[in-house]
């Protein structure tokens, strides 16, 4: 099989279901940002040492991750009810208590916040934020489709704690690697 098929060449793109859309269409704009999330959770674990145990942690918790991101985007490229809808496996509630048990494990670390946070630190906390805005812009657009389509509430809760998670994360790995945060510090009128 060839990877290329030609059949996107009038800017279209065939979803799950058969039926083709315009390649910006919403649904496209929102799947292809959680690939894009999927992408950057991939250059975190580039990062992450196997034989370090905080990042082999990291490691553990990204590959189930990155397993239910392309569980969203199949979520998001074949809408309930559309042809091939019951072979999709939609995010549940026991997924986003996972992820909100994983919050809990990588935040307990952390020293309360008392400022806002730059997304900056270790190499690892910069990549994880990365990972953070991108989810935060899957999300956004997640919520723009489900205005005029139907978007399954599991997979916009779980986007939601994602980035969570990934903020969490990011300040979990400064700690590890003997960094504080770095705070915002806004800027001063004039005198």
């Amino acid at each position: 099989m060839k990877l290329y098929t030609r059949t996107g060449d009038d800017g279209t793109t065939g979803l799950f279901s058969g039926a083709r859309v315009m390649k910006d269409d919403p649904r496209i704009e929102a799947y292809g940002t959680v690939d894009e999330v999927n992408a950057c959770v991939g250059l975190v674990m580039a990062a992450c040492r196997a034989d370090d145990a905080f990042e082999a942690r990291l490691l553990a918790i990204f590959t189930q991750i990155q397993s239910r991101l392309f569980d969203i985007g199949a979520d998001l490229a074949t809408p309930e009810g559309a042809n091939n809808s019951a072979r999709i496996v939609r995010i549940e509630e026991h997924h986003v208590r996972e992820a909100e048990s994983w919050i809990d494990e990588m935040d307990g670390a952390n020293v309360p916040l008392k400022a806002f946070v730059m997304p900056a630190g270790c190499e690892l906390a910069a990549r994880l934020h990365l990972a953070r805005t991108v989810c935060r812009r899957a999300e956004r657009l997640m919520v723009t489709l489900n205005q005029c389509e139907s978007v399954s509430a599991g997979a916009l809760h779980y986007m939601n704690r994602l980035s969570d998670l990934l903020f969490a994360m990011s300040r979990r790995a400064n700690h590890a690697a003997g960094v504080g945060d770095v705070p915002w510090i806004p800027a001063r009128p004039a005198q």
